[in-house]
């Protein structure tokens, strides 16, 4: 039987390459037989904004995120990060209460957080 996992990214991805790292990590949880979710809080949003290929990881966000949009993995947002930032409507994005977020991470069976 599969297990849900889930990468929570809340790293600034302006000061630390650990945002853009959990993302790359979980594309290659993504190969393999578990569903993944990614859930982005605070900065970590800026991972999926028009502007995420100029972040300082940006060249690695470029081979990376394309793959994320392919694949159609669900990304969750707190409600209201559209108005935070500008969201690329690529991305699978779902907008989220503090209680639908916490329920996902309750109900995953892994969680990382980054």
């Amino acid at each position: 039987m599969s297990k849900q996992v889930v990468v929570l990214i809340r790293e600034d991805p302006t000061k630390s390459h650990r945002a853009s790292e959990a993302i790359r990590i979980a594309l290659g949880l993504s190969t393999g037989p578990n569903p993944i979710s990614i859930i982005l809080l605070e900065n970590a949003r800026q991972l999926v904004s028009d502007e995420a290929y100029d972040l300082p990881d940006g060249e690695i966000l470029e081979k990376h995120l394309p793959v994320i949009k392919n694949l159609e993995i669900p990304i969750f947002l707190p409600i209201g990060s559209h108005d935070s930032f500008p969201i690329d409507q690529e991305f699978t994005i779902q907008e989220s209460s503090s209680a639908q977020l916490a329920s996902l991470l309750e109900q995953a069976d892994r969680v990382l957080t980054f």
